[in-house]
């Protein structure tokens, strides 16, 4: 599928879901609300932290995608990375907005965060969407991700491939590592 069709189809998404959230780059002023729905999104040992997330706005606020409810003007989720040419994931790209190469061909994301009220409403699947349009508009390669194994069967769904066990022990867990390749 190439641009022009992954555009039309983004067109005939869900319009309430569009009609519902603005979509825009995090505003670095809102870190610390990005923090706290980070806290609540996922437990405690594989959170991003505080001072990281932090790091990170303030390092790539370009690759942090925000949805805005707009009856609300409160963030409902997020997705965000880093961009690196580097191909496997590391956990150091969790913890050190250093490894940020605005050059780099790879996303690596690092968090896909909703908030409990607006799941299962199609929130997550347009920050994929639109985010991945995002990057291939930038010429970028390729997106990759760490995810539980509960969690392949939906990002498979949205266009990724699962790489099988990742390297990563990021909060002591077990990951799979899945991409998705761009601009091809």
């Amino acid at each position: 599928m190439d641009v022009k069709e992954k555009r039309q189809e983004m067109n005939m998404a869900d319009h309430d879901v569009m009609e519902r959230f603005l979509f825009r780059y995090i505003k670095k002023e809102e870190a610390e609300e990005a923090a706290a729905i980070e806290a609540v999104c996922f437990p405690p040992n594989e959170a991003c932290s505080r001072r990281h997330m932090l790091e990170r706005i303030y390092a790539a606020p370009e690759l942090f995608l925000v949805a805005i409810h707009r009856e609300t003007g409160k963030m409902a989720g997020f997705l965000n990375g880093i961009a690196t040419n580097e191909q496997a994931f590391r956990d150091e790209f969790f913890t050190d907005a250093g490894n940020h190469d605005p050059a780099g061909r790879t996303i690596m994301l690092l968090g896909l965060d909703v908030l409990p009220e607006y799941r299962m409403q199609g929130l997550a699947r347009e920050l994929v969407r639109r985010y991945r349009l995002m990057e291939e508009d930038r010429g970028r390669q390729r997106l990759v991700l760490t995810c539980h194994g509960s969690k392949v069967e939906m990002y498979t769904k949205l266009g990724f491939r699962d790489l099988g066990a990742s390297a990563s022990e990021w909060g002591g867990e077990k990951w799979h590592e899945m991409d998705v390749l761009l601009n091809l």
